[in-house]
């Protein structure tokens, strides 16, 4: 009977294998929130990496999370390093590239449950006297990504994420404006 069930145990980490080997190298997970206000405040808040911490869904995940920042505060080079619980790991953020109050692209880097790198961008558009805030994520799978990925939604759980940051800068700026 035990050789059955090993062969069975096998077979099924095979195939978990051999789904996850077939998965896309790449990804991108795409969201679009309306920002209750004008582009240029919401730019602000996108690309200077102190107040990313007041509205990332991340930075409420673990409240003792260490921060160290470099470079200017804000735009190009702007730069935090993070180092938290298992929930949030640890990694870098830095401003690879940034057009005033329409573009804000980061270099991500996790070290921390894994090693990985990645690229996030932030697209503002104007709506009226709001803004359209579109927040992609973007990179290359490792082969531990895919083999989550056969588990789990990874687009609905970050996607879930990008639209908890969407309300949490919602809140924000109302609390500036209150």
């Amino acid at each position: 009977m035990l050789p059955w069930i090993l062969t069975g145990i096998a077979v099924l980490i095979l195939l978990v294998l051999i789904i996850a080997a077939r998965r896309p190298d790449d990804f991108r997970y795409i969201r679009t929130g309306k920002i209750n206000a004008p582009p240029e405040v919401v730019f602000d808040y996108a690309s200077d990496v102190h107040k990313w911490q007041e509205w990332s869904p991340w930075a409420k995940e673990d409240p003792n999370c260490k921060y160290t920042f470099s470079g200017p505060p804000s735009g190009k080079d702007a730069s935090f390093t993070w180092a938290g619980n298992s929930k949030v790991g640890a990694g870098a953020m830095t401003v690879t590239d940034c057009r005033p109050v329409e573009f804000v692209q980061y270099r991500l880097e996790f070290f921390k449950p894994f090693k990985c790198s990645h690229t996030v961008e932030f697209t503002i558009k104007p709506d009226g006297p709001h803004s359209t805030l579109d927040w992609v994520m973007q990179g290359k799978h490792p082969f531990i990504g895919k083999v989550m990925g056969v588990f789990m939604n990874v687009d609905k759980m970050l996607g879930d994420r990008f639209v908890q940051g969407f309300a949490n800068l919602n809140a924000v700026l109302a609390g500036k404006t209150a």
